[in-house]
């Protein structure tokens, strides 16, 4: 809240309506009312403090890899699911659930959290999945299909090149500078720290909608979508600290993975050393993503959709969920599979 409340000073000093009115939607949607979570889906496997969540289905094996930052929530959210409406179009779907690290788990890096939870999850599976891997989930999906058998690989907002960050990077790492002492001292990086960081990415986009907010019809569903949609964004299990000290010393900085530099179970990970079908879903106007940051595989698809729009917005069946469907029905046959 005090990093919010710095923010908010600094966009809006010459307008002091502007900050009572994003003061007010804060407020207000500190007061939403907020339905009890749905009970998790069962585990059809599981590897240290991760599990696949089956949502179940019939046919080809699809297995859904989300972010290490925010809740999987965002792939399964209310009547905007992905995950189940995908078990109506063939494919029987399960979702990656890291789980909730420790401080015990400060060792635990980004090649670790694809080798020791990753990998042994999809192993566990009677055929090698799809794997759709959706932000930085789609870094760890790309890494793991280059040393581990899959039938496929979608990647959806997925940073792959990070020099694509340009300018942003500078902020990112200055962020990290200031917290790296007390994530030394707890072993995590706490999640509130990340979400100040996709604040300075976007700070006036951060004001502007708590201002909208408190203009809603509390009761309507636009409050009631927005509330979802940012209570799943504040959200979220810490990093572990040899994560985090990947993602922003080796990955934001010096692009490990863009320079052809992770390795994976002694193999070089990178879109050249696929052998599996692959494509991947770009939006062109994601500020968390650039789209300068993709992974650059030959079959590309550049969409005019943000980063969340994507997965929940109003046109995202139409334009990435039914396209995602369509690919994977185009997939060569597998061995089978009718599992409920």
């Amino acid at each position: 809240m005090p990093l919010f409340l710095d923010m908010l000073r600094s966009e809006t000093a010459a307008n002091p309506e502007r900050m009572a009115a994003a003061l007010a939607g804060l407020a207000a949607y500190q007061r939403a009312p907020r339905p009890a979570p749905p009970a998790p889906m069962p585990a059809l496997a599981t590897a240290g403090r991760a599990s696949l969540r089956y949502y179940g289905g019939r046919g080809r094996m699809v297995v859904f890899v989300p972010s290490l930052i925010n809740p999987p929530a965002i792939l399964d959210l209310g009547e905007s699911s992905l995950v189940r409406w995908m078990t109506r179009q063939g494919c029987r779907v399960a979702l990656v659930d890291w789980g909730a690290p420790t401080p015990a788990d400060r060792d635990i890096d980004m090649t670790a959290h694809i080798e020791s939870l990753l990998i042994p999850l999809i192993e566990q599976l009677d055929e090698p999945p799809v794997l759709v891997g959706y932000c930085l989930g789609g870094t760890m999906a790309l890494a793991a299909a280059c040393a581990s058998a899959v039938a496929g690989l979608a990647l959806i907002a997925a940073p792959w090149r990070f020099a694509g960050y340009g300018s942003a990077a500078p902020v990112m790492l200055d962020m990290w500078a200031a917290a790296r002492p007390t994530c030394e001292t707890l072993g995590v990086l706490p999640m509130e720290v990340l979400q100040a960081g996709f604040w300075r990415l976007d700070p006036a986009r951060t004001v502007s909608k708590y201002e909208a907010f408190g203009r809603f019809d509390p009761a309507g569903e636009q409050a009631r979508s927005f509330v979802q949609l940012e209570d799943w964004a504040n959200a979220g299990e810490p990093l572990p600290l040899a994560g985090a000290r990947d993602l922003f010393e080796r990955f934001i900085a010096h692009d490990l993975p863009g320079t052809g530099g992770w390795t994976i179970r002694s193999r070089a990970a990178g879109p050249d050393r696929l052998a599996c079908p692959a494509v991947e879903f770009v939006s062109a106007t994601d500020r968390i993503v650039p789209a300068a940051t993709a992974a650059g595989l030959p079959d590309r698809r550049d969409l005019a959709l943000g980063h969340v729009g994507m997965i929940v917005g109003g046109r995202a069946r139409a334009m990435l969920w039914e396209p995602l469907a369509h690919w994977i029905a185009t997939l060569p046959p597998g061995r089978g599979g009718t599992k409920e």
